[in-house]
């Protein structure tokens, strides 16, 4: 047998550097589209409360509430703030003859502060009896 000829097997110090660099620069990609994610499921779900919130009071007016012009404005658990505005339209047609009168509805729900304010507005046309 020759002596020096047996080399030790295995992985030097440059490539295993090089192996943690690569797995640090995946991992870190990972994280970023993950949190990212993350960051999209809770924007998706505060837009569909407010959402629920605004049709649930576009359908309050005029059935719970009455039909009459003005603004109400109230807080949906200490987030999500809503105002309800409600304005009389002026019909094309000659008023005297109809025996409903058309209301404007908008309904604005407003969440997010002032670092990244978010707003759903809905807007509809209701008929009440004159």
């Amino acid at each position: 047998m020759m002596k020096g000829l047996y080399r030790h097997k295995g992985f030097s110090l440059l490539e295993i550097l090089i192996a943690f660099s690569i797995l640090a620069v995946s991992l870190s990609i990972l994280l970023k589209i993950f949190s990212s994610g993350v960051n999209t499921a809770v924007v998706a779900e505060e837009y569909t409360l407010a959402t629920q919130i605004a049709e649930s009071l576009m359908a309050k007016t005029g059935v719970e509430t009455p039909l009459l012009e003005g603004e109400d404005a109230d807080v949906e658990m200490e987030k999500y703030y809503w105002q309800v505005t409600v304005e009389k339209l002026t019909a094309p047609i000659s008023e005297e003859k109809s025996a409903i009168e058309l209301m404007a509805v908008q309904v604005v729900v407003r969440w997010g502060g002032d670092i990244n304010p978010r707003t759903i507005e809905l807007n509809t046309i209701k008929a009440r009896q004159k």
